[in-house]
């Protein structure tokens, strides 16, 4: 056999040889996930560390990178690095941010880990399909936050002879007056803007879910120029008047310990402020919870929730890192160890939150979204943006942050300013 021939043959058997050893590595690629999320403090940064632990307990390599701040912050790290080409394999997304940035960078079709999981039929639908916006799922809840949430410290009510939570706005305000009169803040919040937001959405939802819906969800004009929204102008002008007015630029978890002491005696906040009051140092004796008040009907369900989207990777670690990641956050187990931590409920709604380490105040929560599904009053967030994309949030926050911090503004202008707000973004 001539020398070249031979020597064709052994560099034709060694690849044949290599090959297999290659697809071997590529399919025994240690799974590696790469993500962005607005978690790095509080009860957040402590379930997203717990959730990176558990995935490495199963043999992946967690690189998360927390973008602290308000949405737009962490957006802006995502945008730049899908424009550098350089998505992350998952990255903190909600509602109907999904559908927008799916348009501008590939995505995963996770629909068969979804069905193979059988989690489909465990989340309520309205989330379900915000996580599937072309027909299939490429992205996943981890969790669920009540928005109309009120909390009330044991200690102020004690102090203010107050005897049971308010379930009324009139009887809020009552509230307040007996809390203000008993040398205290009624009301603790926090002087960032998406908290402004939430509470004039609280206000809305508490008022008319079915007025909510067109108004913030529909940006129907004639319900945004309606009396109900401009009841809820009104509304939001009492919480500011009982608010601390020395909070500006303040997160609202500063306001805690005062919160515990009796020294302040409500927060109308999501879920997670039970897990930050845990993280602080509070014990369920200094707090309940329950559904912030609502005068049309039995409460609504004012709902946010945490997703992650999966963007098309480069490299099987990742793309394993994708599968496992997912197969993770669908367990039940999962979902439990992460509602323990924030304070939020499960996404899947089959989780029992009879369960050791669940609260009242949570499973008052799930027995609030599973009511509300069935009677159609779950309403969409949005100071999180779940009812709007993020450019249409930012406007409408604009103007009612405006109004929370400018007493001389009338509610009858606010709502106009609201009105223009929506018209000129859209």
């Amino acid at each position: 056999m001539p020398i070249t021939t031979r020597r064709r043959l052994l560099v034709g058997s060694a690849a044949a040889l290599a090959l297999p050893a290659f697809a071997r590595a590529q399919s025994e690629a240690k799974p590696r996930i790469t993500a962005i999320s607005q978690w790095s403090a509080g009860s957040d940064g402590a379930a997203i560390s717990a959730l990176g632990k558990l995935f490495e307990e199963r043999g992946g390599v967690w690189q998360h990178n927390p973008v602290p701040g308000f949405t737009t912050e962490m957006m802006n790290k995502l945008r730049a690095q899908i424009m550098a080409g350089d998505p992350p394999a998952i990255s903190q997304l909600k509602g109907p941010e999904i559908a927008a940035w799916s348009k501008i960078a590939p995505t995963v079709d996770i629909s068969p880990w979804v069905k193979t999981a059988g989690f489909a039929d465990r989340v309520p639908a309205e989330l379900a399909k915000s996580c599937q916006p072309g027909g299939h799922w490429i992205a996943l809840p981890l969790q669920v936050y009540r928005i109309n949430t009120l909390f009330m410290s044991t200690k102020g009510m004690q102090r203010a002879g107050v005897t049971k939570a308010p379930t009324s706005w009139a009887e809020f305000n009552d509230t307040a007056e007996k809390m203000k009169a008993a040398g205290m803040i009624p009301l603790a919040n926090g002087g960032i803007r998406y908290d402004d937001g939430m509470k004039f959405e609280i206000a809305l939802a508490g008022i008319s879910p079915e007025v909510y819906r067109r108004a913030i969800m529909q940006l129907d004009t004639d319900a945004l120029k309606g009396k109900e929204v401009l009841a809820a102008f009104e509304q939001l002008r009492k919480f500011a008047s009982v608010m601390n007015p020395n909070i500006a630029a303040q997160p609202w978890a500063v306001n805690l310990p005062a919160f515990v002491k009796g020294d302040m005696g409500m927060v109308l906040m999501g879920g997670w402020a039970q897990g930050n009051l845990f993280k602080a140092g509070a014990t369920l004796a200094d707090f309940s919870s329950g559904p912030a008040p609502q005068e049309s009907g039995p409460p609504c369900f004012d709902l946010n929730a945490d997703c992650f989207i999966f963007w098309k990777p480069k490299g099987a670690d990742l793309e394993a890192g994708q599968k496992l990641f997912a197969e993770t956050v669908m367990q039940p187990s999962t979902q439990e160890m992460y509602s323990k931590i924030t304070g939020s409920i499960p996404a899947r709604t089959d989780v029992n939150l009879a369960a050791e380490g669940f609260t009242d105040g949570q499973r008052n929560s799930a027995q609030n979204l599973r009511d509300a599904i069935a009677k159609d009053r779950v309403v969409l967030s949005l100071g999180h943006n779940m009812a709007q994309p993020n450019g249409m949030t930012a406007a409408m926050i604009d103007v009612l942050t405006e109004y929370v911090h400018n007493s001389a503004i009338p509610a009858v202008e606010g709502q106009k300013r609201l009105v223009a707000a929506v018209a000129g973004a859209q």
